[in-house]
């Protein structure tokens, strides 16, 4: 498993995506990988199978990094993971909802989560940047 892992709630309207891509092929050789969760809970953005949410990322945008089934992120059938990361109960200080796609939450390999962007942080932000190269020292 790698040592860092970015896991984001992925939608193929929002293009980002390309971002995220160049992010994943950077830091690939650093112990590091981006994990995509598509969800349908924003003005219902992900509405396809997963089989053609996969092919449209491949197809459209190259993407390589791991995409998991479509999940929800909030309500009454939120995910194990989102529950984990939103919840203050978790015992971590970025807890709080979700507030659109593409919401990042950095995390290492024992479960603790180091930081949380939303979706308003570019990908590119420095300080995104500098989070994952610091955890990748570490």
């Amino acid at each position: 498993m790698k040592k860092v892992i970015l896991l984001i709630m992925i939608a193929i309207i929002f293009t980002s995506i390309q971002t995220e891509k160049k992010i994943n092929q950077d830091y690939k050789d650093q112990d590091f990988v981006i994990l995509g969760f598509p969800a349908n809970n924003y003005f219902k953005q992900e509405p396809g199978t997963n089989e053609k949410i996969a092919e449209f990322c491949r197809i459209n945008y190259g993407v390589t990094f791991p995409k998991f089934s479509k999940i929800s992120v909030i309500g009454k059938n939120l995910h194990p993971h989102y529950e984990y990361l939103t919840f203050k109960r978790s015992g971590h200080e970025f807890d709080g909802k979700i507030s659109w796609n593409f919401d990042r939450s950095l995390i290492l390999k024992d479960r603790k989560i180091i930081n949380r962007f939303d979706s308003k942080v570019q990908p590119e932000n420095v300080k995104i940047m500098n989070t994952i190269e610091e955890a990748s020292r570490n």
